[in-house]
């Protein structure tokens, strides 16, 4: 089950309480600024590029052999090139994409949209962040301990490493505070 969020002490919050909701706030700014189609193709064009570079990089490396000698310089600059042309073409679509929500009336419905997915973005972001910094010593540190919202959104990143396949669980550790 998915843990719900629960009311928190603000007048103890500390620095990484701080960083977390500032996380949180800008990528909820944004993406209220930008709108939630923009940002939804935003970062499927980016999954896609990678996809792409990765799949095709090192087939397309061999169509710059008469400029590049160097075999790992021809597939990192075949990665680069395949990367950057997804990108380029999405940002295009994207431009299109927004014109049309724009015209059709739908904006104010974009933004709010945009709105929640900046908020569920930034707690991605810091949960995984989290869920990172469990593979390090800093769950022991007192500023970690001390945190109001770290244990809050662990829960959430607990409830991912659950999820994870067994012989990857083995590696996050977060002290006392699970």
């Amino acid at each position: 089950m998915i843990p719900v969020v629960e009311t928190i002490d603000t007048v103890s919050l500390n620095w990484a309480d701080a960083v977390i909701l500032g996380i949180i706030l800008v990528s909820t700014g944004i993406s209220l600024m930008r709108g939630f189609f923009q940002e939804a193709i935003s970062l499927a064009t980016w999954v896609i590029a990678l996809w792409v570079a990765f799949t095709f990089s090192a087939e397309q490396a061999s169509l710059l052999d008469q400029w590049i000698e160097t075999p790992s310089i021809r597939t990192g600059t075949a990665f680069a090139l395949l990367f950057f042309a997804v990108l380029i073409v999405g940002s295009i679509i994207n431009k299109v994409m927004q014109s049309m929500v724009e015209f059709s009336g739908f904006s104010g419905m974009d933004y709010i949209l945009g709105l929640f997915f900046g908020m569920a973005r930034g707690l991605i972001i810091v949960s995984l962040l989290i869920l990172m910094s469990g593979l390090t010593p800093l769950p022991q540190d007192s500023w970690w301990q001390e945190s109001q919202l770290i244990p809050k959104v662990l829960e959430l990143s607990m409830w991912v490493i659950e999820h994870l396949p067994e012989h990857l669980r083995s590696y996050f550790d977060y002290g006392q505070m699970v």
